[in-house]
């Protein structure tokens, strides 16, 4: 008998240009070649329709989203509210197929009474309300921080009342356990990001430049390149590379101020992985403790030192593959140690042992599989 799974995306998730659509896109191919019937509903609020999605999916089907003060509301956080859609919950209503929500945005419909009886699994990307408030923390705007403060707010009596509502499946144990304590969640599993990499590349022998690669219009990113350079690199003669979508002015002439640093905005795809791979240290302090960083995750199967803060790796089992610094005098000495170190070939094969099992996509979809049936 045929398996059907509705699956409800808070974006299109292709093309893969941005971290938050890693996990969505490449889970669709090991269930589609499991035999799985994929229905996709996605929330289409710019990137378009994606002929590629029709290649693993049954069908998929596009719904608008309500931005700006449309979308708000004094019950929902925006980043529910804004994806609601009658429509959306009237085609999921016409079968009895399980439903798997890609994170607190699609969760919707856990407010419905319609679905009480539905297998519904919630795909759990951050805790969100973490997430928001150090958005909050990093942000500089006065009314992005009042909006990330109060969408923080929203979001934690949010989780907590729809924390129980479906089976849970988090990405970290880290998450998973908070939503275990804080909220009560009683169906709470752990399954690692699905992704592109099938083995480790890293390269052996010497890089030129180290480098940090992110989406530099967001503050958070933003906030860890200022920190690098001000904090660490400023007493360094070190070359630094930093790379990224979008990067505002202010950074821009920020990175200008160093001659040591030099700044490539938006690159290719091609571009970025062959800067990873080129670099002799990818250094990716975060300031946000929730979730999986997948371009931490790039470097490790990709690139040579990967040189990371606490923050980065607590609660993912990563730590054991990267060198941790929490200090800026810290982070200057390992860089210092590690700049003209060659990439030693038991570094590839103990990053193989740790990544190789833990990240592969048909067993992750095998075993989420098991937990929807």
């Amino acid at each position: 008998m045929d398996k059907h799974l509705h699956i409800v995306c808070m974006d299109v998730p292709y093309p893969v240009d941005y971290g938050g659509v890693f996990d969505l896109y490449h889970k669709l191919k090991p269930l589609h070649e499991a035999g799985i019937r994929i229905h996709l509903h996605c929330f289409e609020y710019g990137r378009g329709q994606q002929a590629e999605l029709n290649t693993w999916c049954e069908e998929v089907k596009y719904y608008a989203r309500h931005e700006g003060h449309k979308g708000f509301s004094h019950k929902l956080p925006y980043i529910v509210c804004s994806r609601s859609s009658p429509q959306l919950l009237d085609t999921l209503l016409q079968d009895d197929h399980p439903i798997l929500l890609e994170g607190i945005h699609c969760t919707y419909l856990l407010n419905d009474e319609r679905f009480s009886n539905r297998k519904v699994i919630l795909r759990l990307h951050n805790v969100e309300y973490q997430y928001y408030k150090q958005l909050y923390h990093c942000e500089r705007s006065l009314l992005k921080k009042m909006y990330y403060l109060h969408e923080s707010n929203m979001l934690r009596q949010y989780e907590k009342r729809i924390a129980d509502k479906a089976v849970v499946v988090a990405v970290s144990e880290k998450d998973g356990e908070l939503y275990r304590q804080e909220f009560g969640a009683g169906q709470v599993y752990t399954l690692p990001v699905f992704l592109p990499f099938r083995e480790v590349r890293s390269k052996a022998g010497t890089g030129c430049f180290c480098l940090y690669h992110g989406n530099l219009s967001v503050a958070e990113n933003e906030q860890a390149v200022a920190w690098l350079l001000k904090q660490v690199f400023s007493c360094l003669e070190v070359p630094l590379i930093i790379t990224g979508k979008d990067p505002s002015e202010r950074l821009s002439r920020l990175i200008q101020q160093y001659p040591h640093a030099c700044l490539i905005s938006n690159p290719s795809e091609e571009e970025i992985q062959d800067l990873i791979s080129k670099a002799q240290i990818n250094i990716l302090p975060s300031f946000n403790c929730t979730g999986i960083k997948l371009k931490l995750l790039n470097a490790l199967f990709n690139g040579r030192f990967c040189l990371v803060n606490e923050e980065a790796v607590g609660g993912t089992g990563l730590a054991g593959a990267c060198y941790v610094a929490n200090t800026p005098e810290e982070m200057q000495e390992t860089v210092s140690r590690l700049y003209t170190r060659p990439f030693p070939a038991d570094e590839v094969a103990a990053r193989e042992a740790l990544l190789a099992g833990r990240y592969n996509n048909k067993e992750n979809a095998r075993k989420l599989m098991e937990w929807i049936w």
